[in-house]
């Protein structure tokens, strides 16, 4: 039977369970101390980085502020122009067929607003009508108006004009300008009709434009207004109120006298031609046009040129729709407003 060994004091045993704790006490302490250390380390490391970098970043930063600073050079490409906000929507593409459908409205239309639509020449005959066509190259019709009472009361036929003195006949039409030119065609038409034509205005276009000084818009006003023979008259006002209305986008006369005549029919041509004349003289100008006295503006593709406030507008419109005189000193019966003074005495 072996011996069991006699137990330690309790003293004892309490002195080594002390013991034992400092220990791990130390080396936890240890291990604490140690994590500072190498974390010290890391931080350190991580700032010297940072400063680094800094250092590095400093430069670029230096330049790139002297560069906003600096002044902008002299070959610098200019700022684009900043679009607008809003555009106009962008119209749909319109069919030939649409587009003669609105062009033929806008001829009714125009005829309801001018029923008593007519040249703006005086005249009582054909070879009165084509004199003062003639003149009213390059001024108004007025002023040819008021221009040919005196003239046609000195030489009022072909022989008389084709028999006058130059510088008479200059002095006669000089109110309308470019009379020296205006003389030489005079004199000339004159004498083609006196020789040629047995004094008599042709009434036929290909005799008409032989004459000196006569083109085909010339031709076109005598043949539709003193024979009754249709035609388009391409002036100035109706080349372009028929590119805004979309009828054409030729400059040349002839071919927006062409595009034109496809439109519509022949019988409407000659009274086409009195209705947008008309309405390009009193409504649509050639530098503002009154867009929202128009009544043909839901049907033109060209609104918003011209001024579209109503009030504005209204206070654009001449002659008759804006209560002045009209051009004729002796317009028609029907004509709604007032007629032209004559020409002051000199």
């Amino acid at each position: 039977m072996k011996e069991t060994p006699p137990a330690k004091p309790a003293a004892a045993r309490t002195a080594a369970k002390k013991t034992a704790t400092k220990a791990v006490a130390k080396k936890t302490a240890a291990k604490k101390t140690a994590g500072k250390t190498v974390a010290r380390k890391t931080a350190t490391t991580k700032d010297a980085a940072t400063k680094k970098a800094a250092v590095a970043k400093a430069p670029a930063a230096k330049k790139a502020t002297a560069a906003k600073k600096a002044p902008a050079s002299k070959k610098a490409a200019p700022a684009k122009k900043t679009a607008p906000a809003e555009k106009a929507p962008a119209r749909k593409p319109e069919s030939r067929v649409a587009m003669v459908r609105r062009a033929r409205r806008i001829n009714r239309e125009l005829a309801e607003l001018y029923p008593y639509a007519h040249p703006e020449l005086d005249f009582t005959n054909p070879f009165e009508l084509l004199v003062a066509t003639v003149l009213s190259a390059q001024t108004t019709d007025l002023r040819v108006n008021q221009t040919t009472p005196r003239l046609f009361a000195v030489c009022p036929t072909p022989e008389d004009m084709a028999a006058m003195d130059p510088e008479r006949l200059e002095e006669l039409i000089r109110p309308t300008g470019f009379f020296r030119a205006k003389t030489k065609s005079l004199l000339g038409l004159s004498a083609a009709l006196r020789d040629r034509f047995g004094g008599e205005v042709p009434g036929r276009l290909e005799d008409l434009v032989t004459l000196p000084g006569v083109g085909r818009k010339t031709a076109n006003v005598v043949l539709g207004n003193a024979f009754g023979v249709p035609g388009i008259t391409v002036d100035t006002h109706f080349g372009r109120l028929a590119r805004r209305f979309g009828w054409t986008t030729a400059e040349d006369p002839d071919k927006v006298e062409a595009d034109v005549a496809a439109i519509f029919p022949r019988s409407e041509w000659t009274m086409l031609s009195h209705r947008v004349v008309f309405h390009g003289r009193r409504v649509c100008h050639s530098r503002k046009p009154a867009c929202g006295a128009c009544p043909v503006a839901p049907l033109c593709p060209a609104y918003g040129e011209g001024e579209t406030d109503p009030e504005k507008a209204r206070k654009l419109l001449k002659y008759e729709l804006g209560g002045q005189p009209g051009q004729r000193l002796k317009p028609p019966a029907d004509y709604p407003g007032q007629p032209a003074p004559p020409m002051a005495a000199p």
